[in-house]
Formats: C-alpha cells, structure tokens, sequence
C-alpha cells in the first residue's frame, strides 16, 4: 500500500470503497506496467515506482531501498518523495553542532547532528529525538496525540514532522483502543468515615439524591461521609474530612467555608434560598439612590383604550431625593450597571427571537420537588419530549399526591431548582464561580451534554440567570479553549493551587528546581514537564500547568457541553453575541428595586377607578417594602420585593427572555389582592387610606407564601 501511495504516476481517482482504498485496478495495472520498465538507482533492479520530485531528478527507487538510503518520504498532500541528495533538512546552529543532548523518548543520548537519524522540535530549541523514536511514537499516538513531548504542541510540532518524512496515522492512540483501559479511573470512594455512622445498612451503603448519598472530601477524595451523618443538604458540595482540615490549620491557610451559605437564606419553606445574596460590591440602594425619577412616572394605561395617560406625581413627601455621590467609584458601578442592564435587554431581544420555535405542542414533565435532577433527567429523555414543544409541569412529592399546575410559576420553579442543582453538583467546581469539572461517570452517562441541554431549554422557556460561570468557561464555549488563557483563581484544587504558587513564586532558580523535582510525578501526568534552565522558565510551566488542568483536563466535558447547548440555536447566538450574553452567564441578577418592579408591571385601570390615587399607594408601597426590607433583613414578617414578584408571577427573579404575557397592576373593587399567575398579573384592592392597602398586602402576601411553602 505504502508503494502506491509514493508511485509517481497513480493518484487515487475513485472513492474509499472503490478498488483498492480508491486506487483503481486499471490504474494500477497502468502503473505496474510504467514502473516495470524503470531501473531502481541503489538497487539496480526494475519494478521502481517512485520517483525523486526534485526538477530535473531522475532517479527512481523502490520503496525499501529509499529508506535504506535515507530518502524522505512525505505522508501529506501529494505524497511527494525526495531521493538523498534533494531531500529536505532542519538547520543547525554551529553552537548546537558541538553539543550532545538527550531524546526526550528514550532518554538515551542524542547527538545534536544534521543526520537523517536525529530531529529536532521547531517549537522547542532544547527538544532533540532519534527519527526511529518519533516513528514508533507516531504509530502508537495517531495524529489526535502525536504532539512534543516537551511543550506539547501539536500543529507546528506535527507541520515540521511530516515534512521531515515521519508518517502520522489518522486513527486513535492505541491507548484509547485498549478495552477497559481506564477502568480503574471509573472507581470512586465510597465509605462513610465519620466516627458516628447513622446509616442502619452500614458504612459502606450509597443512595445518590438522598440523605445516604455518600460525599467524598473535596481535598483528599479518600474519606466520605454521608450526608445525614455530617447535616448536610443535598446541593452542599465543600466538605472536608478531619485529617485535611488539620492539615490546613497547622499551615495557617484554613478558613472555615461557608457551607451553609444558601442555609442561612433558607427560611421554613426551602425555597428563599432561590434569592441570589447581595454581593459585597453591590449594596442594596438605599433612600438616596438615583432612582425617583422612575417612581414619579410609572407605566399606567386605560382599560378603556390602551393608550399611555398621562404622567403622576407622588406628593413630594413621599418622593425620594437623588443624592450624587462625590465617589468616582460609585459613579463607575452606576455605569457599569446601567452597562449590564444594556446587554440584558439585548438578551432578551435575542432569546425572544429563538422563542419563535417553540410551538403550541405541550410536553409533560412530572417533576419530584425532593429528586429534581433524576425526574428533570428522566423527562429530558423520555421519547416524546422536544426542546421545540411548550413545557407543562406536574409536580409531586412523597408527602404530596400528583398536583398539576400549568401556570408559567410551576415552570419557574422548576426551572429555578434545576438550575440551582446543577450549580451545586458535581458537573461543576469552584466556590463563587464555577468551572468544568471532571466527574468520569458523568461523562460515561452523558450528563454533561444533557446539562448543556438543560441550560438552553430553560433560557428559552423562561428560566433564570445563571450567574456563576467563570469567564475561563463563558470564553471557552464562545471563542473556543485553544483561545482562553486561564487564570489561579479558575484552579479549584486546594493541591495543585498550591504546587501552581510554589512554582510561581520561586525566587531563584534553585528552588525552582527543587520545586519541580518534588513534583516530578504530577507533572509527569500532567505532560508538562519541560528543562528548567532559567528562573524565567517559570512562567511557562506555571502556563503549561494552568492549561492542562483547566482546559485540556475536560476538554470531553466541554466539548459535550457544548453540544447540549447547541440546542435550540442558543449557543450560536452566544458565539454571535458575547458581551451581552456573559451579562446573564457571569454574572448574577441584579437585586429588585422599586424602581425595577415599577418599570415592570404596566398599570392598567378602568374608567370608575381614581388613576392617581392607585399608582401612589402602589409606588408608595414598593419603596415601603425595599427600605424595610433593608433594615429588618431575615426577620419572618417582613415581605421582600422579591415576594411581591412572586406572589404575582411565580418568580423570584427577572427571566432573561422577560415574562410572556408582561405582568401588569389592575386596581379592583375587590377586599384583597390576588396573584394571577397564569396572566401575571396583580389585582390590587381599592383603598382609602394607604396603611389599609399597605396591611392588606402585607397580609395576603405573608399567608399565601407561607401556606404554599407549608
């Protein structure tokens, strides 16, 4: 076959399947015929077929004899062969003629010759090998693995070696061919090591989605727990076992985490921990933020004709005043938010458009509150469910008997518990942030795809933010990881954080090197081992390093991740549209205002109904509720904007794509108000005074949560 593919005057005109892998047979009696009549010039027997492409060359040879002779044989393009005397060379520096090195194959000496026998990387100046090593190397990697086995570069490095005659197969390393190859990889510690075990089945016994699913440490990986043996919640992943936490105080570098940072938002119902924490750079406004402007002019239409009326204002002593910091800080996030909510609204424009697929074909999906991923799972891969089918949801429970509710708040809950699920499982890792991480029976069972899936579908039914995605993973999904440069921060391993900063912060080249000898076996593993001749090599290792176990590590996680959230077009759009969408990957919604409900909701009233005296009880309240809220945080009584929101929608939170149909205010004689999920809509009672349309709210608002939380 290796003859054909040389011969000068026989091309492949056919298919794969055709003749002999495309060669077809009256060619290649053609061309036995031709090269019967051609004289080897080292053999000197006929039969030679392949030709030198030099102009003006004539010689011919066989195939054997021209390896025998060191003739170079290309397995690219046009399969071209050059006989010993045109055959192309690497050049050498009279500097590195004199010295000897070592292949960094068999570690056997090489010398640093201009011989066909010795090559040199073109991407490393100190990475010399025998040609007899790359070859074998080759064979065994294919052209998927075949890289330098210094800096591990794959097209220079693949470029140079075919054009210097080393033939690269297309097929798989044999390594991946092996059967079970890996299978030691797949065992994960299973044993609870708590010194009181509460499982009546024993230590060893594993329940996944229960409070016997056994968590491993996230150090170590080699003690376990159960969940109800340590109090832990199901979506709580930062758990250390008592030999790591030692470790870290002797050392001075433990902090206690907070595992029980959703805890603390959780109240009775199991739900507020949905509400998204303030951030630290991101104070809840108070009475002196720039917001007025807004209150004073509400959206307000006529039941009778839908047109705007026109504007109200609130009496001035219930306006808020605009105070304009001196800070330049604050004047930065004021523009960086109004920034954000830029792209947020072009978002929601962009996922409003690929929306128009979705057709009037309902799915259900019966969804267990206490097993969310497991009954999410099973509905995403029942056979009639389609990404393009409206989604209705039953939700059940052991305690509860089958409840149907075809309302968009079912949805949103749901959506919400899944995607607060999937932040918290093992498909992730990170604290604040999260990164790809590599779970091997995830990517056995598929599920990182199916979690690409389940973000796309929930962005285009209405779901929530996700907020937690590092900008390492939003860039590796838009701009492709052979693109992205990550960072410490993306690196969750406690140990390899650890080795990172020890390479990094070495002051001299000593330690350096002692550094890189004491991890000579993980980054071994990690292929980045590379000589270290000068204290600036650091840099490159701790990049070589910051690579590997970021992006090259999961790279099959991504790449199926990426396929899940393909669907439904979403992850074109995020390619097309990255600033905007990074907004709602990166970061998290921003907390309500009152200014933000009152943008939302439109009030529509009818002809008998006093226009201004409705919006200023209503605006009145929403700034009631926000400064509040603000000062009596965590106390049980206290209705939050984000309760008003839900109690009308079923939301906590603002989706991306909005809400369908937009949620508007009606002012009815009616004693108390009344949340309309199904149209979003508020019906408020008519009062005369303020304080009975305030204890009206609160009232109905407070009890209605709470018995659907009870």
């Amino acid at each position: 076959m290796t003859e054909k593919l040389m011969s000068s005057g026989i091309w492949q005109r056919g298919e794969e399947d055709e003749g002999v892998y495309g060669f077809l047979i009256t060619d290649i009696r053609k061309e036995v015929n031709r090269a019967a009549k051609l004289k080897c010039n080292i053999c000197k027997k006929k039969g030679a077929s392949i030709g030198c492409v030099a102009p003006k060359c004539k010689r011919s040879y066989h195939f054997p004899c021209g390896v025998q002779k060191e003739c170079i044989f290309q397995f690219m393009e046009d399969f071209r062969s050059y006989c010993w005397e045109h055959k192309p060379v690497q050049k050498f520096s009279v500097k590195e003629s004199r010295e000897s090195s070592q292949c960094t194959i068999c570690l056997d000496l090489v010398e640093q010759l201009p011989l066909y026998s010795v090559l040199k990387s073109p991407c490393c100046k100190n990475a010399w090998f025998h040609r007899e090593c790359l070859q074998y190397q080759a064979l065994s990697a294919g052209v998927f693995f075949f890289r330098c086995t210094v800096c591990n570069n794959k097209n220079k490095f693949q470029k140079e070696m075919l054009r210097m005659g080393i033939h690269i197969p297309e097929k798989d390393a044999s390594w991946e061919l092996e059967e079970n190859a890996y299978q030691d990889l797949l065992q994960c510690y299973q044993h609870c090591d708590v010194r009181r075990c509460l499982c009546k089945k024993g230590r060893d016994y594993n329940e996944p989605d229960s409070k016997w699913e056994i968590k491993r440490c996230q150090c170590c990986g080699s003690r376990g727990t159960h969940l109800a043996c340590s109090s832990m919640k199901s979506w709580e992943q930062n758990w250390e076992c008592v030999e790591c936490r030692s470790i870290f105080a002797k050392s001075g570098n433990y902090s206690k985490q907070q595992k029980r940072s959703l805890a603390a938002s959780e109240k009775t119902d199991g739900t507020t921990c949905l509400l998204e924490e303030p951030s630290p750079k991101c104070p809840r406004q108070s009475s002196g933020s720039p917001h007025s402007f807004l209150l004073q002019s509400p959206k307000i239409m006529c039941q009778s004709n839908l047109t705007p009326c026109s504007r109200l204002e609130l009496p001035s002593s219930n306006r808020m005043t605009m105070s304009l910091s001196p800070l330049m800080s604050n004047r930065n996030w004021s523009l960086r938010k109004k920034h954000l909510r830029q792209q947020r609204r072009e978002v929601s424009n962009i996922l409003k458009e690929l929306k128009l697929q979705i057709n009037t074909k309902t799915t259900r999906l019966n969804i267990n509150t206490e097993n969310i991923w497991n009954s999410a799972l099973k509905g995403f891969r029942q056979r009639n469910f389609s990404p393009t089918n409206a989604i209705e949801i039953k939700f059940t429970s052991c305690k509860n008997r089958l409840k149907t509710d075809t309302s968009d708040g079912s949805k949103h809950r749901f959506f919400q518990l899944l995607m607060l699920h999937l932040q918290n499982s093992s498909l992730f890792e990170g604290s604040s942030v999260k990164n790809l991480s590599l779970d091997s029976q995830a990517l056995k069972e598929n599920l990182y795809f199916e979690a690409g899936k389940m973000i796309a579908v929930s962005l285009i039914h209405g779901g929530p933010s996700l907020g937690f995605f590092s900008k390492t993973l939003f860039n590796c999904l838009v701009y492709g990881p052979e693109n992205v440069k990550p960072a410490l921060e993306d690196v969750a391993d406690v140990g390899v954080a650890q080795t990172i900063k020890m390479i990094k912060y070495s002051n001299s080249l000593s330690s350096l090197q002692s550094t890189v000898h004491d991890c000579y076996e993980f980054l071994a593993a990690a292929e980045c081992l590379r000589p270290v001749t000068a204290l600036c090599d650091k840099n490159m290792l701790v990049n070589d390093i910051l690579i590997h176990h970021v992006i090259k590590r999961i790279i099959l996680p991504l790449e199926s991740f990426s396929q899940g959230l393909k669907t439904l077009g979403v992850l074109e759009k995020m390619q097309m549209h990255p600033d905007a969408f990074s907004s709602i990957f990166c970061h998290k919604p921003e907390r309500l205002s009152a200014e933000t409900l009152c943008d939302l909701f439109t009030i529509h009233c009818s002809s008998d109904v006093n226009k201004a005296e409705g919006a200023d009880f209503w605006m009145h309240y929403l700034q009631d509720v926000e400064i509040t809220a603000k000062f009596e945080q965590g106390g049980e009584s206290v209705v939050t904007l984000e309760d008003i929101l839900l109690f009308g929608t079923g939301s906590f939170s603002i989706p991306p794509i909005g809400f369908d149909p937009e949620p508007t205010v009606k002012f009815l004689h009616i004693r108390y108000p009344v949340g309309n999920r199904l149209l979003n809509c508020l019906e408020l009672p008519i009062t005369k005074t303020y304080e009975q349309f305030k204890n009206k709210m609160e009232f109905t608002i407070r009890n209605t949560l709470r018995g659907e939380r009870e």
